[in-house]
Parts: structure tokens; sequence; C-alpha cells
């Protein structure tokens, strides 16, 4: 599966970038006037291979779940019983994602690669199912939770290429189901360290600079933490070409997951819009799979962790909005969800100066 998607992802479509480009130029604004905007729906024309692009809707979230045995060495002051019961408030609908969710009318599935506590709920029975009213769970558990990263690695290969593929799956039963564009969310006490991990491993930025300070630890945690990736880094020696591997040294279950779900999404040229440090830090696994990957890459938000703008940069990418956040969940990309809208819906409106009966300059 993982060969058969990374084959199926291609350069943008520069024919119909041109087109994109040159419709700007007979709408009635002036040119450049929307900055960004511009810029992101000729992106995602290049990504469609069509001008104007379909505009991204539905939105579906996928909030992979997973938890972490790097836990043990006290980097994060949440118990890791915290995963499993978000997990219960997702789908209850209690959570800022949830919030969100609601009013950008998007659907919410949850999946659960790796939680290392029972579920206070059961598993959907439909796949692909959107549904804005009713957050849905699918179990696809590699394991419960990872192996410690400070020790050993945190998964085989072969655990880290099972949460790809569930990702990828993900992916598929979504836009299967309609969904014009992904979001991606994640949930897992501790996964800002792996996080910072995968961002230094795939970056070669130093620990110190790509890990932060997660939930809010103190200085001396956040000096441990700084460690414990340094460390780690140093004993693994992780093959930043070797991204399966990165996977399986130091990243999570949501991480490969997640990086899945990309690859999933830029194989059918379907935009995924990226959140926070989790994301990012999967999507440098992506990008390492199939670099044309991040041609479905929309950054959603600039996360206040700081290894999300050291990743950010390593990608090319620019985000869309910062507000200061650091929550996850999924919940700066969907606050994102209408600039990236605004961006495609301009071209399909918006009259040129032809049709209007408006002069130019």
């Amino acid at each position: 599966m993982l060969e058969t998607t990374i084959a199926a992802i291609r350069p943008a479509d520069e024919a119909a970038m041109a087109d994109a480009r040159e419709l700007h130029g007979r709408l009635t604004k002036p040119a450049g006037s929307l900055g960004a905007l511009e810029d992101l729906s000729v992106r995602l024309a290049g990504l469609a291979g069509a001008c104007p692009p379909p505009l991204p809707e539905p939105a579906a979230v996928a909030i992979f779940a997973g938890d972490h045995g790097v836990h043990a060495q006290g980097v994060s002051p949440w118990p890791q019983e915290v995963t499993g019961q978000m997990i219960g408030n997702f789908l209850a609908g209690g959570a800022v994602v949830n919030a969100f969710a609601r009013q950008a009318g998007a659907s919410v599935t949850v999946v659960d690669v790796g939680v290392a506590t029972p579920l206070p709920v059961q598993p959907a029975v439909e796949a692909g199912v959107l549904d804005p009213s009713a957050p849905r769970l699918v179990v696809a558990s590699v394991r419960r939770g990872t192996r410690d990263l400070a020790v050993t690695a945190a998964l085989t290969r072969e655990e880290a290429l099972a949460a790809v593929r569930t990702g990828i799956r993900i992916a598929d039963e979504l836009i299967d189901a309609g969904a014009g564009i992904l979001l991606t969310g994640d949930m897992g006490i501790g996964n800002t360290t792996p996080a910072a991990a995968l961002i230094a491993a795939f970056t070669g930025a130093d620990p110190l600079d790509a890990t932060g300070r997660g939930t809010g630890v103190d200085d001396p945690t956040y000096a441990h933490k700084v460690g414990v990736v340094r460390a780690a880094l140093a004993r693994h020696a992780p093959d930043p070409t070797d991204p399966l591997g990165v996977l399986a040294a130091v990243g999570g279950l949501e991480h490969a997951a997640l990086a899945g779900l990309i690859l999933g999404a830029a194989a059918r040229r379907t935009p995924v819009l990226l959140d926070g440090v989790i994301a990012v830090s999967a999507a440098l696994a992506a990008a390492a799979f199939a670099p044309d990957a991040v041609c479905a890459m929309v950054a959603g938000h600039r996360s206040a962790e700081p290894g999300a703008t050291v990743a950010l940069r390593h990608l090319g990418l620019d985000p869309l909005i910062d507000l200061g956040l650091r929550l996850g969940e999924g919940t700066g990309a969907l606050l994102a969800l209408p600039v990236v809208s605004g961006a495609v819906r301009v071209l399909h409106e918006v009259a040129t100066f032809d049709s209007a009966g408006v002069a130019e300059k």
C-alpha cells in the first residue's frame, strides 16, 4: 500500500497553476491584492490539475491518538490516562476541536492507533461517514503505546509501517465518502517529545530549537525534555533519508499515521490542512517519503511550539494564521479552514473585468 501510494503522488500541474495566475489577473481587484490567498489558490489549482480547483468541502478532521513510552521519563505533567479520557470527550462533543468543527461544519473521526489505556467508548461500525453532528471512533491499534524512545526504538519498522498504512486507509475512506479537504488532528500525552525528535532528525536542527514546552512544563522539566530528545537522537542516530526508520526510532504511532494520511491525501490530489507541531513533524516524514507530497500540504497555523516553525521552514510552507496556539486536536487547522475556502471561492465566484463591465487601469 505505501509503495503504490507514493507512486501515485505527482508534482503540481504547472498548466493549471498558470491558468489560475492568469485568471487572478482578470478578476475585479488589483493584481496581487489578496496576497497569500492568491498564492494558495494557485497551489491548490496545481494540486487539483484544474482551474478553478474544487471547493475544499466538505471538511473532515482525522484525530489520531496514541500514547508514548517516553512518558515514563517525566516529560509531561499530565497522566497518560488523559489520552483515552480525551477520546471520550471528543466523542461526546465536549472538546475544543468539537466546538470548532461544529462551527466549520466539519466531521470528526477519532482513530485509536495506539492508546495505552482502555477506551470508555465503542468504535463506529460504518467507515468513512462524514457526519458533522456525530464524531465517530475507529479502533486501529497497532500496539498499546510506543516503547520508551529514551531506552530503545519506539517502534519496530513493521509497527511504524502499520501505522502509516492506517493513515493512508483513513484518507482513502474519508475521500471516498466525499471529503474535499482533510484536516489533521492528534491526541497523545507526551507526544511533543517524539515530535521534537522527528523535527530535529529530519531538519538537522539542534534539539534545543526543536523542543518546546508542550502542555506548559516548568524550566527544570523543559531542560530535562531537551536532554531526553538529544540523548535519543544520539542513541538511535536516525537517518533522515529513511523516513520509516526515523518514525520507528523516535516517532509515535499518531505521527506515523498522520504521515500516512498526508501521503494518502496527496495521492488522491486532495488538500490536507496541517494543524500544529505534531502534524508538521509528521509532514516532514511524509515529505521524506515523497517530496511532491508537499504540494498537498497547507499550513493552517504557526504553533507556539518552536519546532513547528523549524519544520515549516524546512517544508517551505507559510502558515495562514498565527494565534499562539498550542492545543493540537486539529483546532488551528479548523480555524484556518475558512481562509482556504475563501482562497478557492474567489476563483469560482469573483467576476472578471470584462464580465462585470469594470474598466481596468
